[in-house]
């Protein structure tokens, strides 16, 4: 019978748990370590802490059948992952010559003194198997401690990636036999709350085995990560296709794209199919739709400009809207949202525009609450979409918030 791998990954440093940097290691290596059929279980982030660090391997010795740490390999004194593992298992650290040679040569070099604490960088737990490192000054190890499996792996993303690829994953293959293959897909939606869409879900979800269903609250929208287990690839993607196709049936109108896929592409996608071009009019969001948009792959296929009116002056002058319309209607009005579309596809000669007026906050405007947005679509000399919509948060949430409600708007209308 196959052994069932239990794994964990640990990573060492206080800047993670500052926020100063992201934990884009453990994401990347528990993507790849699904092509192993090896389970993560546990995520741990650990500060620059002996004790602590101590604790952290202590809990995953006893839960776990792969334990990969990766951080605090360096030479200062705050990288405290071997000393935390030397103090849980009492193994003795040893100079590894071949490091401590190439670590001389590369200040030899570059005619550069070395400081004596780089050595800290070539210590490895005796018997431990040394994992080298092409790119960069530190060594991974492998040590087998009672059973569970460790693997100690630089920081730096492009170290670590590069003594994964080349001496970790082909021994994950080797102890593992890779029998079980596991594949994901990310299914995205708009339009829909999490709630609403677990609930269409709901006995899907209950009765979940294999492949496993995840409804997730992301920045645009919601997604559904869908996941299967089998002895090849192939059976594997089948299982998840089936069960994406199953999931489409009932919520498909709200799907908008797939793993990498983003509501800028797809907008940017169909407008492209169907010929079009598009202008933007941006007072509240002052120009983050815009911004949003161009930062896509394709965006100068199809967007003809932006006019940000952040000011009602602004709006005179740029948009041609006059004192006395402006007196009767306000700026911040469903009438002003839609003047504002058809004046801009007019202005930069586009048949489609949408634009965007509201409260941001702090304080209220023209009677309206913060959080009031009206966003407008025009197309080939009509509205098309007139939306009145009152959003919650700060002034950032509420512009983030209104220009993804854009993209929203945009993509129904033109996915109809």
């Amino acid at each position: 019978m196959t052994k069932s791998y239990q794994s964990e990954i640990i990573a060492v440093g206080t800047e993670l748990l500052l926020g100063q940097i992201a934990n884009t290691n453990a994401e990347w290596m528990s993507e790849q370590l699904a092509a192993y059929g090896i389970n993560v279980y546990n995520h741990t982030v650990v500060g620059d802490n002996l004790d602590r660090v101590e604790q952290a391997f202590r809990l995953a010795q006893s839960r776990s059948d792969i334990v990969i740490v990766t951080g605090g390999l360096g030479p200062t004194e705050d990288d405290m992952t071997r000393e935390g593992f030397e103090q849980l298992t009492g193994l003795e650290m040893v100079e590894d010559k071949v490091t401590m040679d190439k670590i001389e040569s590369y200040y030899q070099a570059r005619n550069r003194t070395m400081t004596p604490n780089n050595r800290k960088q070539a210590r490895v737990f005796e018997g431990a198997r040394v994992l080298k490192n092409n790119a960069g000054m530190a060594p991974g190890m492998y040590v087998d401690f009672q059973g569970t499996h460790w693997f100690f792996l630089p920081g730096v993303p492009r170290e670590m990636k590069q003594i994964s690829v080349e001496e970790l994953f082909p021994f994950l293959e080797s102890l593992t036999g890779k029998q079980q293959v596991i594949q994901s897909t990310v299914l995205k939606f708009i339009g829909i709350g999490e709630s609403n869409l677990e609930h269409e879900l709901t006995d899907m979800i209950h009765e979940q085995t294999n492949p496993t269903i995840a409804p997730l609250a992301q920045d645009q929208g919601v997604v559904i990560r869908v996941t299967a287990s089998a002895s090849s690839k192939e059976e594997a993607q089948k299982l998840v296709a089936d069960k994406k196709q199953e999931i489409l049936a009932r919520v498909g109108d709200y799907c908008f794209g797939e793993d990498e896929q983003t509501i800028e592409n797809k907008v940017i996608e169909l407008l492209i199919e169907k010929n079009k071009t598009i202008g933007v009019a941006e007072s509240l969001t002052g120009g983050l739709f815009s911004s949003n948009l161009v930062s896509a792959a394709g965006a100068s296929n199809v967007f003809a400009g932006s006019l940000v009116t952040y000011q009602t002056a602004a709006k005179t002058s740029l948009l041609d809207l006059s004192a006395e319309w402006i007196s009767t209607y306000g700026v911040v009005s469903q009438e002003c949202a839609e003047v504002m579309a058809k004046q801009t596809a007019l202005k930069l000669n586009t048949p489609m525009a949408i634009s965007f007026t509201g409260v941001a906050g702090p304080d209220e405007q023209e009677g309206k609450p913060v959080g009031q947005v009206y966003i407008a679509i025009w197309d080939e000399d009509k509205v098309v979409e007139s939306s009145s919509i009152l959003l919650s948060g700060n002034r950032n949430n509420i512009r983030e918030r209104a220009a993804l409600k854009g993209f929203e708007l945009l993509y129904q209308y033109l996915n109809k």
